[in-house]
């Protein structure tokens, strides 16, 4: 448990209430999952009437309130947008697009975008109360209603919901039904009658009836019942939702809750007891974040009088998403993870005020918005149990040094605050049968400041094989697109017996060792030893040394790889750079047993990024070896005054370039060196758009943007610099969000010529950052060189 994260207890109280009598409440016998008597304990503390997230729209003390919060002052206006906008189509052969071709993709875009009408039209009326956005909304809900089946297609695989032979609960139709529950909640007698009973009847149909079908045995359970993975959280939280805000007997309510009490014990069960959330940090947002909305609808709907929040098992896992950062809030991409992912902040805030964690950044934000499902808008922007717990007395230390998930087998290490290590890596050990499972035993990612310099690349576009037989054909899914080793030729084996045995563990203030034996993931019959170990190592900018260390009975071939988004060039024999936008590493390499050779490769396939693994290869077989890899932090340094790479001689390093035909390195013209930024702007509508790192400023300074333009033709390349406070945000933009040019180049001279722009910073300003951006209507096309940003003279 991180030790800046002081134990609080909670109090022990849950959440339940619904609407609508459908048929008699079975006997306790019947509910064979169910303990005995359970139902009538819950009916007991129950509310009398169906309970949802926020009030009716007939409060409007209420909505009226809310309509004052800065968040939702564009509400009504979003909503009326969508009135003249037809909602989208979702034919059949849409549906069965993915099990002709296994793409999830198109069948999902355009779904989500008929769900993106529901959220603002229920808001936006309930904010008004003029009834201009019910027929809009009726039609919506006529046509959710028109649907086969609220089942995605990538979970009817063999089209038995499409087809109606058996009506089945999944992620998509458990929340659609909460979704629509709520409306019907909030909007009551507002909707016509045909509406309201559209509503009961369908959630009824789809989702009430099945999951009591399901429960008391009547037919086989769906599988996700008893999983322990995101799935059984969200789908509870949605059953549960739905029947608490639709039934009106208070033991027809109660029997939905029972049973969430006692199906959710399978979820938490996939938490070890550190709290380790091995799907990853999405799913953890999307798992226990309707955990947090399946507790947090049972203490409202029970007045606090059972709360799954206070079951002692709860609390680790509530708190993964404060302990599994880096640096920066950026956190590893292990499993179906993107790089980008981070702990939600509505869901941070809540956990930190439910357990009075203390954590002030998170606690100081509004949670408060019209964002995400409408249950989810309506539980963050109204009063909750968190909401009404006081905060800490205290705030927190801030991130611990390191913190070591013991039971799953995974290290997080961090600088000391105020240091000049610039370097916090994640280390994993852990097996390969994890949820959302990649072969990655022994994978690490490197961050410096906040950038995963090394990294572990995480998920890939959902297709038909990503959850199948051939899931490992993945180079992304598999080993080979992870930083551990190939043994023999051969890849980690899947498994929960491929597993990384921890061997030691030494963590001191200065340095922290993890030790893993990896012989396990391998089917190798002549492996005998192969140890990685990683020192963390906090003296000066940091470094992280991984030794690799194998044996086999006969000679056998072995090497390991590096990935990374970056660049890479070789520097000299071991020794590589690795430069990624703002920061850049030195690796060193060093082997024994034989010489080693590097291979890159760009992993091809449908995902969010391309990495390019970087082969460490030992160029003969071998009976006992060791690959040994040093990162360190690594100032490039550049031409210019705090302006990385402003001559462009190291590529895109310092520069976030993207591939959009407006820009490009060239080598086609340069003031100094080879290469220059070629700017070729021929759309009237758009312009080019680049990014530098981020340099510090210093206050009260006066300065000049200062480089060289090659002009071919036209004009309009706009230079500009943002002023950054401590946040990141932006000082220097108008109310229109523009940013003001400090001046413009162009022209068709075809030679270089010197340009100066001065600006003075506020004192506020903790950062720059150059933007250039040809105005949108500009033709225009040049080189830039020599960049650099220097104190007026």
């Amino acid at each position: 448990m991180n030790a800046s994260l002081p134990f609080v207890s909670a109090a022990a109280t849950l959440l339940i209430a619904g609407c609508m009598l459908l048929r008699p409440t079975p006997s306790v016998a019947e509910g064979a999952a169910l303990p005995v008597g359970r139902v009538q304990e819950i009916a007991a503390l129950l509310l009398d009437h169906p309970v949802a997230y926020g009030c009716s729209a007939s409060d409007r003390t209420a909505w009226q309130d809310l309509a004052k919060r800065e968040a939702f002052g564009d509400v009504v206006d979003n909503a009326e947008k969508l009135l003249s906008q037809p909602i989208p189509e979702l034919p059949d052969d849409l549906y069965l697009d993915f099990s002709k071709t296994g793409n999830r993709t198109r069948w999902q875009r355009v779904n989500s975008q008929r769900d993106r009408f529901l959220n603002p039209l229920v808001l936006a009326e309930c904010l008004e109360n003029k009834g201009r956005f019910l027929p809009k909304l009726e039609e919506l809900v006529r046509a959710f209603c028109a649907e086969r089946t609220w089942v995605m297609p990538a979970h009817d695989s063999k089209l038995t919901n499409f087809e109606g032979e058996v009506v089945d609960i999944d992620l998509k139709s458990s929340a659609r039904g909460w979704e629509l529950a709520t409306t019907l909640y909030l909007l009551g007698g507002k909707l016509s009658p045909p509406t309201q009973k559209l509503i009961r009847d369908e959630v009824t149909r789809r989702i009430l009836d099945p999951y009591r079908d399901l429960v008391e045995g009547k037919r086989p359970r769906n599988w996700w019942m008893t999983t322990t993975n995101n799935w059984n959280a969200v789908c509870l939280a949605g059953v549960t939702g739905s029947a608490l805000a639709l039934l009106d007997g208070k033991e027809e309510r109660a029997f939905f809750v029972a049973a969430a009490e006692e199906f959710s014990k399978n979820f938490l069960k996939g938490f070890p007891p550190d709290g380790y959330c091995s799907e990853g940090v999405g799913y953890w947002n999307y798992g226990f974040g309707n955990y947090l909305n399946l507790a947090e609808i049972i203490y409202q709907a029970t007045e606090g009088k059972r709360d799954l929040m206070a079951l002692p098992e709860v609390r680790a896992p509530a708190t993964f998403g404060a302990r599994i950062g880096i640096l920066n809030g950026v956190c590893p991409a292990f499993a179906d993870c993107s790089v980008n992912a981070r702990p939600d902040a509505r869901e941070m805030w809540y956990v930190s005020r439910k357990y009075r964690l203390g954590l002030r950044d998170w606690e100081s934000q509004d949670p408060g918005s019209p964002g995400g499902a409408l249950f989810e808008a309506l539980r963050y922007s109204f009063p909750n149990s968190a909401s009404k717990t006081p905060p800490a007395d205290e705030a927190a230390a801030g991130p611990a040094l390191r913190d070591w998930f013991e039971d799953a087998g995974l290290l997080i290490c961090r600088p000391a605050q105020g240091s000049e290590c610039r370097l916090g890596v994640a280390l994993k050990g852990g097996h390969n049968a994890e949820h959302h499972n990649h072969n990655d035993v022994g994978s690490y990612v490197v961050l410096m400041g906040s950038t995963p310099i090394l990294l572990d690349p995480g998920a890939e576009t959902y297709s038909a094989r990503t959850f199948s037989a051939k899931r490992y054909e993945s180079k992304l899914l598999n080993s080979f697109g992870h930083p551990v080793p190939v043994v023999a030729g051969q890849l980690q084996r899947p498994g929960a017996d491929a597993k990384g045995k921890v061997v030691r563990t030494d963590f001191t203030e200065a340095a922290d060792t993890l030790v893993v034996d990896l012989r396990a993931p391998y089917a190798v019959r002549e492996l005998e030893k192969l140890e990685r170990t990683f020192v963390y190592s906090r003296e000066g900018a940091g470094s992280l040394m991984v030794r690799d260390e194998v044996a086999f009975s006969s000679p056998q071939a072995f090497g390991t790889a590096l990935l990374t988004l970056g660049q890479w060039k070789q520097a000299a024999p071991g020794s590589l750079t690795i430069y990624d936008f703002e920061e850049a590493a030195r690796i060193e390499i060093s082997a024994t047993g034989a010489a080693l050779e590097v291979s890159a490769e760009q992993i091809e396939e449908d995902a969010p990024v391309k990495p390019t693994r970087l082969g460490l290869n030992l160029t003969k077989p071998v009976t006992e070896a060791s690959i040994t890899v040093t990162i360190t932090p690594l100032d490039l340094g550049g031409k210019g005054a705090g302006v990385r790479n402003g001559d462009f001689e190291l590529g895109s390093w310092g520069w976030r370039i993207p591939n959009d035909g407006f820009s490009a390195l060239s080598t086609e013209q340069a003031a100094s060196g080879t290469t220059s930024l070629k700017i070729t702007d021929a759309d009237t509508t758009r312009g080019s758009t680049i990014d530098s790192a981020r340099m510090p400023a210093k206050p009260g300074a006066k300065d000049e943007l200062r480089g060289k333009y090659f002009g071919v033709s036209g004009d309009g390349v706009g230079m500009y610099v943002r002023f950054l406070d401590a946040n990141g945000n932006a000082l220097n933009v108008d109310e229109r969000g523009w940013l003001q040019a400090l001046g413009g180049i162009g022209g068709s001279e075809k030679h270089w010529k010197p340009f100066v722009f001065p600006f003075a910073p506020p004192k506020e300003t903790v950062n720059l950052q150059i933007w250039i951006h040809s105005a949108n209507a500009a033709l225009v096309e040049g080189y830039l060189d020599d960049l650099e940003i220097v104190e007026s003279k």
